[in-house]
């Protein structure tokens, strides 16, 4: 089983979070188990996260994922798995947590502004995502005593979770796709993969020394986007690796 099928067998056992309901809770200091969810997790990274993490901390991504990610490979796809290294101490906290809360909190990866709802995504015949909530009521959170009350939307929007689920969907489709040929890719695309989606300003940095929009169908605005902004790079490099894996993307194409 991978990490996305058991995460999606662990949402099935949660009690769903359906349009319209609501739910109470709140996270803050007053809580009597404040940053007590913060340790012994296994959080997966995507490549959003990893762009938003890295340059908050103001670090290269190479350097972020040597002091913070464990690199692994997905079985059925052949792509890279990154994972945050949490500390080598009682409880595995997070690296980032601190007595006061996340020092990160501003850039905090999406599945840590998502709890306390789980969302399950997946694709529809159109190509679009279908979503599902599940509420993740553990017994140690004492935030659900509180007297804050949401609905899914306004959760979703008050944690700041647009973005993340935006790109984090779009390579949910491109997992999807690979998935769908029944093989993996090899170490060599798995590099590359690694390059384009984990580490976006190395990537900028090879478009520009590899003359990769000589190549391609690319319009001089969004050119000049892509090194400009690392979240149009990151965009940029999801259409990259579709193109270069399965040899066409719907909003890339190559020169004749």
């Amino acid at each position: 089983m991978t990490e996305r099928d058991a995460t999606q067998a662990f949402l099935d056992t949660l009690p769903e979070v359906r349009p319209g309901e609501r739910f109470r809770f709140a996270c803050h200091p007053d809580v009597a188990c404040f940053n007590a969810c913060c340790g012994d997790l296994t959080l997966m990274l995507t490549p959003y996260d990893v762009l938003r993490l890295r340059r908050g901390l103001s670090q290269s991504s190479r350097d972020f994922i040597a002091a913070h990610a464990e690199i692994g490979t997905a079985p059925d796809t052949g792509f890279p798995v990154l994972r945050l290294r949490m500390l080598d101490a009682p409880g595995r906290p997070c690296p980032f947590v601190r007595q006061n809360g996340c020092s990160v909190y501003e850039n905090r990866p999406g599945a840590c502004r998502t709890y306390p709802i789980g969302r399950a995504s997946r694709l529809t015949g159109d190509g679009g995502i279908a979503e599902q909530f599940f509420l993740v009521r553990e017994p140690h959170c004492k935030g659900f005593a509180e007297d804050k009350e949401w609905d899914t939307p306004a959760w979703l929007s008050d944690q700041g979770l647009i973005a993340y689920n935006e790109r984090n969907d779009r390579y949910v489709r491109l997992l999807a796709r690979q998935k769908k040929t029944g093989d993996a890719i090899d170490a060599r695309k798995a590099t590359m993969v690694l390059m384009a989606l984990f580490q976006v300003d190395n990537f900028q940095r090879f478009a520009a020394d590899m003359k990769l929009f000589a190549r391609l169908e690319c319009d001089a605005p969004r050119q000049e986007t892509v090194f400009a902004d690392e979240e149009a790079a990151l965009d940029f490099a999801m259409d990259w690796v579709e193109l270069v894996l399965f040899g066409d993307c719907p909003t890339l194409r190559k020169r004749d």
